[in-house]
Parts: structure tokens; sequence; C-alpha cells
């Protein structure tokens, strides 16, 4: 009894003792961890975090695009638009894929040559510009009457890069014919444009013709051009090539120019050089009109812009249309919302969810990252490609538009559509531990520093002690029990001085 009493006595000293001593400063001040595991909800949409949700621009109606007519949602100080008479026409912005207006974006029309966009994007990764070709003679047959063409021959030996400048600036359908052999053949060309242009969200087409020559069926849309000429942005190669004026192409022992027949980047033919243009792809068939998809950078900002079919104004009225609502875009880009979006629904919701986690990063990551380091925290590592994901995570023989300075005539049949190259959207995604809004927490407190794993569910991570900084010296520990020792003595001695009993 009177052990046991001495050990109660001395637990309670201890308790009080523990109560009264201030606590240490590295308790006081823990070093910031990962969010506890119950404070993360996983699965769960952004706002159930507490994080700002993307900005409003870009939450949009996808449905509007499928509307007839002009679409645009102007704010204060919007320009006006401009009166365009093509059929079908879309302006973007090419880094966000917010549509910023668009007439019959969805309407499905013959793409004529534009389609090589999607041709490029889908057959540019696989060869290096410098590797040769010998071109066999099976690879020119089946090439429509009136198509344009660069002028290659057979049995002559060109480099791949030679090949793309006919396919870019002399709009070649014997280009085409060449790498499409050299890439599974014409079917097999088809078919892998077509899976391209689904990937890519672009759901109006249909490749029947891959260099676009009108075909029965062949058909695209002013917002799947406009997807690939986005697309096609995201890859250097591609924008190169598009964005080449004039080149040399080979002839054997000698060589001879080509132009670009995308007069907005030549300046040829009466049509006055758009500043900035970054080219893309310029189109004609006697079923499909004039098409164009083209590009131009100002002051940061980057637009896309496809025009199909113009009902006025002569050949050359597809340039001064895409002009026309260039100059508006650049104008109106600040002062309308969005009409719908050129990123596919699956691409859409991962930029959205990395804009929730950058928000998230910028507001945390600066307060964060110092005291983490105070603490003695390893500073996280920076990505590098190839580490494991996140665990969440026409001088002769050429086109008849690029040595006349006219149209292209003559590409009997139907439309036909194009995507984009390396560098498309879906490239872009990052991966899930790394943009998702709950990828990296996740990581960290599964990952995190020793002793998170053993804190109950509802537990902080702050809560868990962290070696000697966190507990009291055992002499404490002595000299509290020791006080409490005596004090249980002198109260023995006492009652039996005076009588009291003392239970025990």
């Amino acid at each position: 009894m009177i052990v046991t009493s001495a050990v109660r006595h001395a637990a309670a000293g201890s308790a009080a003792l523990l109560f009264v001593l201030p606590v240490p400063a590295a308790v006081a001040s823990p070093a910031p961890t990962a969010p506890s595991v119950s404070s993360v909800s996983f699965g769960s949409p952004a706002s159930a975090l507490g994080e700002p949700t993307p900005p409003a621009r870009g939450h949009v109606d996808p449905a509007r695009l499928d509307r007839r007519g002009v679409q645009v949602q102007p704010l204060a100080g919007a320009p006006r638009l401009p009166s365009a008479s093509a059929l079908s026409w879309v302006v973007a912005d090419a880094s966000t894929g917010e549509v910023l207006a668009a007439r019959d974006a969805h309407r499905k029309l013959p793409p004529a040559s534009t389609l090589k966009a999607l041709f490029a994007l889908t057959a540019l990764p696989h060869h290096d510009p410098s590797e040769q070709h010998t071109v066999a003679d099976s690879e020119l047959t089946g090439i429509g009457a009136g198509s344009s063409l660069v002028g290659i021959k057979e049995g002559y030996t060109y480099k791949v890069s030679d090949l793309w400048n006919g396919v870019f600036l002399s709009s070649g359908n014997d280009a085409v014919h060449v790498l499409a052999a050299m890439n599974g053949g014409w079917d097999a060309m088809a078919r892998k444009m077509q899976e391209k242009a689904r990937s890519l969200g672009a759901n109006d087409t249909h490749v029947v013709s891959p260099d676009g020559y009108d075909a029965p069926g062949q058909v695209s849309s002013a917002y799947d051009l406009a997807v690939f000429g986005r697309a096609g942005l995201q890859d250097p190669a591609f924008t190169r090539y598009c964005s080449t004026r004039y080149a040399d192409f080979p002839a054997g022992s000698w060589s001879y120019g080509i132009a670009n027949t995308n007069r907005l980047l030549t300046g040829e033919n009466g049509v006055e050089r758009y500043p900035g243009l970054i080219g893309i792809k310029n189109g004609y068939t006697s079923n499909a009109g004039n098409t164009l998809v083209s590009a131009a950078k100002r002051d940061g900002r980057t637009l896309v812009v496809s025009v199909m079919n113009p009902q006025e104004g002569g050949g050359y009225a597809v340039y001064e249309e895409a002009r026309s609502l260039l100059d508006w875009g650049f104008e109106a880009a600040e002062h309308v919302r969005p009409v719908g979006s050129l990123l596919p629904e699956r691409a859409k919701a991962e930029a959205d969810a990395r804009a929730v986690a950058a928000a998230r990063d910028g507001r945390d990551g600066a307060a964060a990252a110092p005291r983490a380091e105070a603490a003695g925290a390893e500073p996280a590592k920076e990505a590098r490609p190839g580490d494991a994901p996140a665990k969440d995570a026409p001088a002769k023989g050429t086109s008849a538009e690029g040595a006349s300075g006219k149209p292209e005539k003559g590409e009997k049949g139907a439309p036909v559509r194009s995507t984009p190259a390396s560098g498309s959207p879906e490239k872009d995604a990052a991966a899930p531990g790394a943009s998702g809004p709950d990828g990296p927490a996740r990581d960290a407190v599964a990952e995190g520093a020793p002793g998170t794993a053993s804190l109950g569910k509802d537990a902080s991570p702050a809560a868990a002690p962290s070696g000697a900084s966190a507990g009291l010296p055992l002499g404490l520990i002595g000299a509290a029990c020791a006080a409490a020792l005596g004090l249980w003595g002198w109260r023995r001695r006492a009652g039996a001085a005076t009588g009291d009993s003392v239970q025990e």
C-alpha cells in the first residue's frame, strides 16, 4: 500500500510539473508539413479543398458553338465584329484554346488542302528531317487530276525536309503521296489521320483523301481546322515549315525556288502581308472554294483563325476576311467572354485542375517553403524528363497556285480535315500527381517525414513529437518524482503525530 501510494503521488507530482513547465520552442513552432490525411478528400472536387476556382473566362457553354449563326459575347468596350461572307469561321486564342467568336463553327464543309495540317500532325513526328528517300513510281500513282504539285520525280532522292516543304509551301499532293507511302500507305494514313482528329476533339472531320483532294464524304469544319492549327503551333517543326515563305526544291543536280501559296504570309498577288503572321495552311478546290487556317502573334498573344468558303469578293477574299477577323480578335481579346473552347472536354478538365493547383501553389508556396527550410526540410526536387510520374498522379513543275499566283483548281470531290502535331493538348496534360488538385498533398502525406505514418486518422502531423526537442529532460522527471515522494513522507509523519487517519 505504501508503495502504491508513493507511485500515485509521484505520478501526480510529475503531471503537475509537466503542466506548468513551458513547452520548448521547437514544439511550439513546428515545421509546416503536408496536410493531415483527414484534411484532404481524395477524388473530391477542388472546391472541397477551399481552393479558388479557375477564372470565369475558363467556363463556357460548349453547346453554344453548336448553334447556327454568329456567336459572340461582347463586354464593355468590345469592337464590332467585321462583316465576313464565309460560310463558317472561328477566331480563337491559341494559348488557352478559348473561342472568342465564331460563325457556324461545326458546319461540315469540304476542307481542301487545309486538311494537310492534319496530315502533318499525324505523319511529321515519324521521320527525321535529314532522312533521305528515293521515290518509287508506285508512290506517285493515284494523284487526282488538277492537283497542285511541287514536282517530285520517280527515281529522285529527297530529304524528308524537302518533302515537307513541298507539302506546306506548294501544297503538293505528290509530296503527300510520297510521305503517306513512307508511313504505312494511303488508306492507313487516312485511318491514322481520323484517329488523330478524334484524339484532339475534332469530331466533325471525316478523312477520305489525306491530301485534301475532294472525295465523297470528306468534310471538316472551321472548328476542327482551328483545332489542327492550334495543335500544330505546339510543334516547332510544324511551325517552322508552315511559316516558311520561300525554299529551294531539289531536282537532281540542280534546284528551283518554290513560294508559299499563303498570300497573307508572302504578300504576293496584291494581298498585303499580315504583320506577325505565322502561316499554317490555305487551300482551294472547285467544290470546297477557298479555305484557310492561319495564326498570328501580336503583343505576346497568338490567335488562330479559320475561314471556310467566302461567298463574296473573289479568290483572295479568304485572306482579307481572315485579316479582318485577326484584327478584331487582337482588339477584342480582353473585351469578350469566350463562346467555346478548342480543347477536348478531358483536356479542358485537366487544364482547369492545373489552374486550381497553380493558384494554390502561388498562395501557399511562398510562405511554406521558407518555413520548411528553416525546420530542416529538404527542398522539393524539380521534375525532369524521364522521372517517374507522381504517384497520383513554283517555277518549274509546281502547283498551279504556287506558280501562277492563282488559287489551285480542279481538285474534285469532298472536304478534308487536318489535325495538330507533336505537343498537342493530350501531350500537354501533366501527370495527375503533378497537376491534379489533390496529387501533391496526397504524396506528401504518404511519403512525409518520419512519424507522419504513425499518426491517427484525424491527427495532424504537426502534433507528432520530433526527437529530443519535443521531450523533457529525464532529470526533470526524476526531480518531480523525488519531490512527490518527499511530500508523501511529510504528510505521513504529520498524520502519525496528530493521530489523523491517512487512507491508503
